[in-house]
């Protein structure tokens, strides 16, 4: 395990320190206080500071897609998925896209419009992700602005949906939620890493965990391989097993 001081560390230095250990590799990104809420105030992001942001751009750059709940993108405000020049530029010399896919997980499509930017501004097409039996009057005009993977009865089916994205070349994939999308990547034994954020307050009683969702059979063993500390947040990076050694 290793301890640094993030500010110490280049930026090939944290490319490097989040090289994923396997060709299909599947990191999930969170923040928390340190009392372990997933939100403050309805939302993640002010849990979040410049510091940790560092990480969370490299981790974006090192994705082929990024993969987020419905609730999270609608709750978080979130924008087409685009990259700095430089994080582009570093894609662009690892032979990558210059941006990764944005993918949208959503039970019902409630509360998504495909007129939202997220779709209509992305610099690369994105993908919906709903359960085999939505209704296509309700997916249809998701069509129109993006592309529609549709596995499971009633509810997403995770490993097909995984399969589904690996077969069209994202390979890696970064999940930043929400809960109870990482909940259910759990309970599937999906998750190959944990990349927390846990920030420097307390926020109290009433907001959820970073995991959310179904009971997982078992506990999961994890091996922390560092700690980055920046602003007082601590940067963890906890991988399952032992996988690249």
């Amino acid at each position: 395990m290793v301890y640094r001081k993030l500010d110490e560390l280049t930026d090939d230095e944290v490319y490097a320190a989040y090289a994923p250990p396997a060709p299909d590799w599947l990191r999930v990104n969170f923040v928390s206080s340190a009392d372990g809420a997933a939100t403050l105030e309805g939302l993640s992001g002010p849990l979040s500071g410049e510091e940790d942001k560092r990480v969370f751009k490299v981790l974006r750059a090192r994705c082929d897609v990024l993969l987020a709940g419905s609730g999270t993108v609608k709750a978080e405000g979130y924008g087409p998925l685009v990259l700095s020049p430089e994080r582009m530029a570093w894609r662009k010399a690892q032979g990558l896209p210059e941006v990764p896919v944005m993918a949208v997980v959503s039970r019902s499509l409630a509360g998504l419009d495909p007129a939202m930017g997220i779709f209509t501004l992305a610099p690369r097409r994105p993908i919906v992700v709903v359960p085999a039996d939505l209704p296509e009057a309700t997916v249809g005009p998701f069509r129109e602005v993006a592309d529609v993977i549709a596995a499971g009865t009633g509810a997403v089916d995770f490993p097909a949906a995984l399969a589904a994205l690996r077969e069209l070349g994202l390979r890696q994939i970064l999940c930043e939620g929400g809960p109870r999308v990482f909940g259910e990547l759990i309970a599937d034994d999906l998750v190959d890493e944990l990349d927390l954020t846990v920030s420097p307050l307390l926020v109290g009683a009433g907001p959820v965990r970073v995991a959310e969702g179904p009971a997982a059979k078992d506990a999961r063993p994890l091996e922390l391989r560092h700690v980055l500390e920046a602003g007082g947040n601590l940067i963890l990076r906890y991988l399952r097993g032992s996988t690249d050694e």
